[in-house]
């Protein structure tokens, strides 16, 4: 069994993980699964001893069902969060994230059939990037500095939703 680079320690939640900007036609792909009402990005944990680069390759391909490339490393994400409902309820979160956009495929095809680790069904949605602002997105970063993205920048951002002062 594989594990996740993820701990709690006392009252923290730590976990490093991966994303994947995939975009297809103008659209960008987000997962939504029938117990949250937001969309999130197409990624998840990096194992103990994993390289970044395999983690996400790993993670599109469990989640897409599609054998997508690396293009580059788009944004370094340093998230803090302390959640009022769901599993980490209570916990003061610290999140390192790696986001990489992805070569497109030329088709917004994708042969899923996920789960989250909750086990709640994931369905794969090509949203249209002119028309981000209209949903609930995480991050929420990708819809305004997608340009950026695009272009070849690695971003560092940091995000500091914490409902607490430590």
């Amino acid at each position: 069994m594989d594990f996740d680079c993820c701990f709690t320690q006392d009252n923290n939640w730590f976990r490093y993980r991966v994303g994947a900007i995939i975009i297809e036609d103008d659209c960008v792909l987000y997962v939504k699964n029938n117990i949250d009402n937001y969309y999130y990005s197409v990624g998840g944990g990096v194992h103990m001893n994993e390289k970044a680069e395999d983690a996400v390759i790993r993670e599109v391909f469990e989640e897409t069902g599609i054998h997508y490339e690396i293009d580059h490393l788009a944004v370094i994400h340093e998230n803090f969060f302390s959640p009022k409902e769901g599993f980490l309820k209570g916990l003061k979160c610290h999140e390192i994230a790696l986001f990489y956009l992805m070569k497109s495929k030329g088709s917004k095809i994708l042969n899923s059939n996920s789960y989250n680790s909750f086990g709640a069904k994931e369905e794969m949605c090509f949203l249209p990037i002119k028309d981000l602002n209209k949903y609930t997105v995480y991050p929420d970063f990708i819809k305004d500095r997608m340009d950026e993205i695009k272009d070849g920048k690695i971003l560092h951002i940091i995000t500091d939703d914490r409902q607490v002062a430590y």
